[in-house]
């Protein structure tokens, strides 16, 4: 169970990411054009906010299963080591902020009533979240 967990997190991970950063570039470029806020545009949101959710949620089921998640952490030592430490407290903890921001921007942009404004509450809130995300993704273990 554990080694299809790392999989899917890892492979979700291209496709969250790729959502976040097109509908950040769509919205942006939505908003600089003066485009009235669609459906579509809405739905295109909605999508990279459910895929960064279902990632969190497999990040957090994978971090209580994992040997190297939350029992590094209660294991002792990790805040010392600086791979343990990213792996067991800033990679998680970051990454639930980041979609806490990218929730407020999406459901920020259901509540306003003018198109530039729900554009730029959705590209500059999910542009913050990413850059979140893509700080604390460990890149040795990802790529390598």
């Amino acid at each position: 169970m554990y080694i299809g967990l790392k999989h899917l997190h890892s492979g979700l991970a291209y496709l969250a990411l790729a959502a976040l950063l097109i509908v950040m570039i769509y919205a942006l470029v939505g908003a600089l054009g003066k485009r009235e806020f669609s459906e579509k545009d809405r739905k295109f949101a909605m999508i990279a906010f459910i895929l960064s959710h279902l990632q969190l949620l497999i990040g957090l089921i994978l971090y209580f299963v994992s040997p190297i998640g939350f029992s590094l952490l209660t294991g002792g030592g990790a805040m010392g080591d600086k791979v343990a430490r990213l792996t067991a407290l800033e990679h998680p903890v970051i990454n639930i902020i980041a979609i806490a921001v990218i929730s407020v921007g999406y459901i920020r942009a259901k509540k306003l009533t003018e198109s530039t404004a729900k554009f730029r509450s959705i590209y500059m809130m999910y542009g913050i979240g990413l850059v979140l995300i893509l700080s604390r993704i460990p890149w040795q273990s990802w790529l390598g």
